[in-house]
């Protein structure tokens, strides 16, 4: 891929995080948008359905990872990345979802910070952040052997 195309590719891609990112509350279901810009600490849990906001959270994250995968591939252009992240996304979402669906079912008012960190990693493209640049160091340490 040309470096204009793939300079093209990327900021697009970018630019979809960023629009899901700021028409967040217009695209998604989420009572815990305001809740966590609040004093969340000291306030009772919002109203909420769970089928609903677990749905729209999912479709978040699966709307995130796609992009994000996206983003590797055009960086990286090797398929076990891409194999190797998707299956980190696959995993990463059963186990925070596990955790989420408790956190949504059972509030706790002492446990309203650690439900902020997974939420966090539902719906922001955090693993991104974090496969990008170990991605990144495996490349230049591959090619120095």
């Amino acid at each position: 891929m040309r470096s204009i195309t793939k300079l093209i590719a990327l900021l697009v891609l970018f630019g979809l995080l960023v629009l899901i990112r700021a028409f967040e509350n217009q695209l998604f279901y989420d009572p815990y948008l305001n809740f966590f810009k609040n004093d969340y600490l000291y306030i009772d849990n919002p109203r909420r359905e769970v089928f609903k906001v677990t749905l729209f959270t999912a479709l978040r994250y699966f709307l995130n990872s796609i992009i994000s995968l996206g983003i590797i591939f055009i960086l990286f252009k090797d398929r076990s990345m891409i194999k190797f992240s998707a299956l980190i996304y696959v995993l990463s979402f059963f186990v925070l979802l596990t955790f989420f669906l408790y956190f949504v079912i059972n509030p706790k008012q002492e446990d309203y910070y650690i439900f902020f960190n997974i939420r966090r990693f539902l719906i922001q493209p955090i693993l991104l952040l974090l496969l990008l640049p170990a991605f990144y160091y495996d490349q230049l340490k591959f090619k120095k052997h």
